[in-house]
This record gives structure tokens, C-alpha cells and sequence, in this order.
């Protein structure tokens, strides 16, 4: 007898996909867009790793390494990406245990007054009483067209998404703050350049005043070595309040307590200076988070396309039951109360108004939308590249002819020191010359803080160390 009924089963999947497959149909709609490969190349075997997840600690700087970790541990924008990797996930689980079998316990009573022409039994008819359930119901859908698989893939895929999405975000937080903390190294470096001229011109106006009273200069050269000095006092005022901002910020970036940053002083020269590679394999772009992220949502949207076009298909459910069923309590429980069964469903769309296809028509736009964010990270991510290593080049440049200015600058001034201290030359000539060694020694701190700047861009623009093999490997199999 089971035979019989198996073969019904297949016969009417088989009239059902018949039919159904010459009513709803999803031909000619498929996805548009073209995904952007990441450039290729030869990794070099000193390079591969580069940079590290925990790049910050290559600067071999506490203070700075104590503010990223602070940060990393304390920014809210962070807090609501991992928000959001706790969502997908259990958005994945939920998903996933659809696919396993439901079995459900129940007690159902109703009361009511049975009809005395109805289905109720001849002694009950006229009468109230309860009519009650105790059973075990279970269930289970048959993924014959893998829409339950794909569904599961498309939320794995996109929880790997939001994972990338998350480093995304810390590698953000860690780059802004290292960034606003070189530049309150250089903005220290230059306030000490200007403290150490304000004392050479103090100690000019002591020499020009005894100059003066041996009869060698006049009041003029005098007020100008003494109007010197306010300037100077100025310039190291705005440096203050540069200082003072910059601090703020990094407090606020990090949520630190701003007594942490309030005195903080970096150093850049016992900062180790960082160093290019010559050869930056280009395909390391592959691996910032950004496109990582992206990649995986266009894997999540091409899974919803394949759970939709299971939607054409027939769906297959079974449900089975076994309990007791009874009128009024006191039988329920007893062995002629028993009740058990099996309910097989078999559902296929003929006619929907196109609703299917009109859903399906929206997730192959989405496929296209995530292409075409793809394509653009991807493209931000080489540019950015590009650019720093671009800047990086160009400001190898510049620091070698700075040093060469800044050493042709401190010769020029020792020798117009010589001269005015011999009565050989007037003051002019030293405040022009001590100009000049002021600004190099200013362009050298800002050269300095930009090397490490544009460093800390290149490694952002890299990934910031995202190790990301397992995701990749993931994603291969995802799209098998």
C-alpha cells in the first residue's frame, strides 16, 4: 500500500511541474551588471604580509598604541557595527534552523454548544462540552529546488559581509586617530622650533643693546630685534591653541578621559621613520575591508536571486500528528482517544500576477546595485592607493632637497652671526638669515609628520592587515 501512495506523490510532482512550468516562468530576467576584477600581481615574498592587523605598533610609540587600543575598545561607531554582525548572525541562525524539522507540543480546548445536526456524535448534539487536543505536531519542507539552501547561503554571505564591514570600521577609527596624532607631533615639533628661536632672538636683542651702547648700531636695528620677538610670541600662541584642539580631538576620538591627553607630547624624532618597499603588489587592494564587505554582498544577492527562482517550483511539505483528541476532559487520555495522521503538501504557482517574476526582477537588481558598489570600492581603493604612494614618492623627493635647504639655511646663518658678532654686517642680515633657518626647520617637522601621515593613509588604503583567506575560501565555495 505505501508503494501506491509514493508513486501518487510522484506523479503529482511531476503533473505539477508540468503545469507549472508552462505558467510562471522567469525567463529573460537575469542580472545586467559586470563585476570589476582587482588587479593582479606577483607578491613579494617581504611584502605578502604587509601591513599588519596591529600596524600602529610598528611606530614603536605606547602612548600612541594605548590611544588606538582605547579607541578600538571604547568608539561607539564600532559598538554599532558589531551591532550589526550580531544581527546578521542571528538572522543566519533563524534561517538555518527553518531547514531542520519542527515538532511542537499543543493543548487546544474550545467549548462550545455542538450542533444537533452536525458532525458531533448523537449524544452530544444539543449539549456543551469542550472539544480537546493533546497532540505532538511535526513538520518538514523538502528543499527539492534548494531554495532553503540558498536562502541559508545568501545570510551566511552577507554575515561575512557585515564581519568585513566591522573591520571596516576599525580600521577607521585606528587611522583617524593616528592621524590627528602626528599631526600633534608636528604641531610640538614646531612649537619647539619657534620656543628655540624665541630664545636666539632674545639673546639678538641683549647683543644689539650692548651694540648700541658701545655706539656700533642705533635704536633702529635695536626696535627691530625687539619687534622680533612679539611675533615670535604670537606664533607660539596660535601653536597652543593648535596643540590644545588637537589634543581635544584625540580625546574625543579615542573616549578617553582628556587629563590622558591633556600633556600628552609625542616626539617624532624618536618615532621610527617609516619605509616604502619598493614594489607594492597592487592586488593587496583586494584585501581592504571595504571591498572584502563588498564582494560578499554581491555573493549574498546572486544566493537570493537562486532562493527566488526556486520559488517557481513546487514546494513540498510534510506534517504528521499523533495524540488524543476527545469531548470533555475526563476521556482524553484514554486509548480509544487516540488520534494520528499525516499531511503531505504539495504547492506549485500557476497564475500570481507576476508576482514572482516581479520579485525576482527586484533581486536581480540588487545583484546589480551591489555590482555596481563593488566596482566603485573598488575603484576608491586602487585611487586611494595610487595616491599615496604617489605623495609617498613625491615627498622622498621634497625631504631630500629640504635637508639640502635646511643644511645650506643653517650655514647661512652662522656665518651672518659671525659677521654681526664681528661688526662685519648689520642685524638685518641675521634676522633675514634666521628667517630663512626658521622656515626650514618648520618645513622639516611638517615633511616629517607628513611621511608618517601618508603612511598611516597607504596602510588604510591597504586594508590595514584584514586577513581574509578564510572569507575568500568561504566565497568560493558560497558561489559553487
Amino acid at each position: 500500500m505505501l508503494p501506491v501512495k509514493l508513486m501518487t506523490l510522484r506523479a503529482a510532482l511531476v503533473l505539477l511541474i508540468a503545469v507549472g512550468l508552462g505558467c510562471v516562468r522567469f525567463d529573460g530576467i537575469e542580472t545586467e551588471g559586470k563585476q570589476l576584477e582587482p588587479p593582479v600581481s606577483l607578491l613579494d615574498t617581504t611584502f605578502a604580509a604587509w601591513p599588519d592587523a596591529a600596524w600602529w605598533t610598528e611606530y614603536q610609540d605606547s602612548a600612541l598604541s594605548r590611544l588606538i587600543e582605547h579607541a578600538l575598545a571604547e568608539n561607539p561607531t564600532i559598538e554599532l557595527a558589531e551591532a550589526r554582525l550580531r544581527a546578521a548572525q542571528a538572522a543566519s541562525e533563524f534561517v538555518g534552523a527553518a531547514r531542520q524539522p519542527r515538532l511542537e507540543a499543543s493543548f487546544d480546548s474550545t467549548w462550545q454548544r455542538y450542533s444537533e445536526n452536525g458532525f458531533a456524535p448523537p449524544f452530544a448534539g444539543g449539549s456543551h462540552d469542550t472539544d480537546n487536543r493533546l497532540a505532538f505536531d511535526a513538520s518538514y519542507e523538502l528543499d527539492l529546488f534548494g531554495r532553503q539552501r540558498a536562502a541559508l547561503a545568501a545570510t551566511e554571505a552577507q554575515v561575512t559581509a557585515t564581519q568585513a564591514a566591522t573591520q571596516t570600521a576599525r580600521l577607521g577609527v585606528a587611522t583617524a586617530v593616528a592621524r590627528v596624532y602626528f599631526q600633534l607631533a608636528q604641531a610640538c615639533a614646531e612649537h619647539s622650533v619657534v620656543e628655540q628661536t624665541l630664545k636666539q632672538r632674545r639673546h639678538i636683542v641683549d647683543l644689539v643693546k650692548s651694540r648700541v651702547a658701545l655706539g656700533i648700531d642705533s635704536n633702529v636695528e635695536l626696535r627691530q630685534a625687539e619687534g622680533a620677538i612679539p611675533r615670535t610670541q604670537e606664533e607660539l600662541a596660535l601653536l597652543l591653541e593648535r596643540i590644545s584642539l588637537l589634543r581635544i580631538s584625540l580625546s574625543r576620538l579615542t573616549l578617553a578621559p582628556p587629563a590622558t591627553t591633556d600633556t600628552l607630547v609625542p616626539q617624532l624624532t624618536r618615532i621610527p621613520t617609516p619605509i616604502l618597499p619598493g614594489i607594492i603588489p597592487s592586488d593587496l587592494v583586494a584585501r581592504r575591508p571595504d571591498v572584502v564587505a563588498a564582494q560578499w554582498r554581491i555573493a549574498a544577492t546572486f544566493k537570493g536571486v537562486e532562493s527566488v527562482r526556486a520559488e517557481f517550483y513546487p514546494s513540498v511539505n510534510l506534517s504528521a500528528f499523533a495524540g488524543f483528541g476527545a469531548l470533555g476532559l475526563g476521556a482524553l487520555l484514554q486509548g480509544s482517544s487516540l488520534i494520528y495522521g499525516v499531511a503531505p503538501t504539495l504547492r506549485l504557482p500557476i497564475f500570481d500576477a507576476d508576482r514572482l517574476r516581479g520579485k525576482l526582477k527586484f533581486v536581480n537588481a540588487q545583484t546589480d546595485i551591489a555590482i555596481a558598489e563593488y566596482n566603485d570600492t573598488l575603484l576608491h581603493a586602487m585611487g586611494e592607493v595610487v595616491r599615496a604612494v604617489t605623495s609617498i614618492r613625491t615627498l622622498e623627493q621634497r625631504t631630500t632637497a629640504q635637508h639640502l635647504a635646511q643644511a645650506a639655511a643653517e650655514s647661512a646663518y652662522l656665518l651672518s652671526l659671525q659677521r654681526f658678532q664681528a661688526g662685519l654686517t648689520g642685524y638685518l642680515t641675521v634676522l633675514v638669515t634666521e628667517g630663512e633657518l626658521l622656515t626650514e626647520w618648520r618645513r622639516a617637522a611638517i615633511l616629517t609628520a607628513r611621511a608618517f601621515e601618508l603612511d598611516v593613509a597607504l596602510k588604510g588604503a591597504l586594508g590595514g592587515g584584514l586577513d581574509t583567506p578564510a572569507m575568500l575560501a568561504n566565497q568560493d565555495r558560497n558561489r559553487t
